[in-house]
């Protein structure tokens, strides 16, 4: 409806657009008024030109599931140039969309600029209003179907619930102790899954113990987990890969603050709970400085150093690891 009224018998041009995006908002604003940008984390869309557009875009070039402000404008470019649906090309642009992609993306460039959108996640498939709102409520750790999700795998993969609690238990208090340095809109999220991946960190013992590291990893990145978007399943893939072993096996981009705060509490997690009892690790002092100096810091009085001197092998071997990175860990004992 929104393309037949804007954009009469297939014309692309600028006034169209400007016409659309305008009646859009004033539909929207108010509805859109009750979600400024501090009150939520993560923007989904779901079905229809959403999909459309995302298709577009990864063929483009852009990361597959991801809508951003640039793909939008590039892709109000190229329907520019055409001027005319019928002359449109573009890759991944089905032709049941063609008639109608004018309208839907004058209204999602609306719904960017009010609700503030950097980034939209394309939800799989076609959901029903219900679910989609119960993937934004997902965030409420109170409701959140993932931790479900999380105590389900523990279940079905034999997972030592105690040395998982306590490896979680130990990664938090690290992360807390780096929490001036965690980016200011994602504490909540990097907490949880840090949580999660230390949670399910020894899931692929059941399989192997020597490379437990590697199936753990292979089952997330495979995994039917009821509330995880893939993208949030390769990210504890990827944690669960790293907490042990080289650096250099992750395909990763370490000059992600976030990511290597995770990977740093979850791996010095491990190694202080190495003995599968709990640590004494109230003593150590975790510190970071991020972009650019990229440094981790980790105080340990001298007694302590003396009275555990297996830990301090292993945190001395980490050292050794992180310099394979673009980050560095340096180790002081007092």
């Amino acid at each position: 409806a929104w393309s037949m009224k804007y954009f009469r018998h297939g014309q692309l041009d600028e006034s169209a657009f400007d016409r659309a995006e305008i009646a859009a908002k004033a539909i929207l604003d108010e509805a859109l008024s009750r979600c400024p940008r501090n009150a939520w984390d993560v923007a989904y869309g779901s079905s229809g030109t959403v999909g459309a557009v995302g298709d577009i875009l990864s063929v483009a070039g852009w990361s597959q599931g991801i809508i951003d402000r640039e793909g939008l404008t590039w892709l109000k470019r190229c329907m520019l140039r055409a001027q005319h649906v019928d002359k449109l090309r573009l890759e991944g642009l089905k032709e049941d969309r063609r008639a109608v992609i004018g309208g839907g993306v004058s209204v999602l460039m609306a719904l960017f600029d009010l609700l503030d959108i950097d980034v939209l996640h394309v939800a799989d498939g076609a959901l029903r209003h219900g679910v989609l709102f119960d993937m934004l409520e997902r965030e409420d750790e109170h409701e959140d179907i993932r931790a479900t999700t999380v105590r389900r795998l523990q279940k079905n993969f034999g997972v030592d619930l105690t040395q998982a609690d306590r490896v979680r238990r130990v990664a938090l208090e690290l992360l807390a102790q780096l929490s001036p340095d965690v980016p200011e809109h994602e504490p909540t999220r990097i907490r949880r899954k840090l949580e999660w991946a230390a949670q399910l960190h020894e899931m692929g013992a059941l399989i192997s113990h020597s490379d437990y590291h590697k199936h753990g990893a292979y089952i997330l990145d495979n995994s039917d987990a009821t509330g995880f978007a893939v993208s949030e399943l390769h990210r504890l893939s990827l944690l669960v890969l790293g907490h042990r072993g080289k650096l250099r096996k992750l395909n990763v981009d370490f000059d992600d603050d976030a990511f290597a705060m995770q990977l740093m509490c979850l791996r010095l997690s491990v190694i202080l709970c190495h003995a599968r009892r709990d640590p004494e690790n109230q003593p150590l002092k975790l510190s970071c400085s991020g972009t650019p100096n990229r440094q981790f810091k980790l105080e340990l009085p001298a007694d302590w150093a003396k009275q555990y001197p297996q830990s301090t092998h292993l945190l001395n071997e980490e050292v050794q690891a992180w310099q394979k990175t673009t980050w560095n860990l340096v180790l002081q004992v007092d």
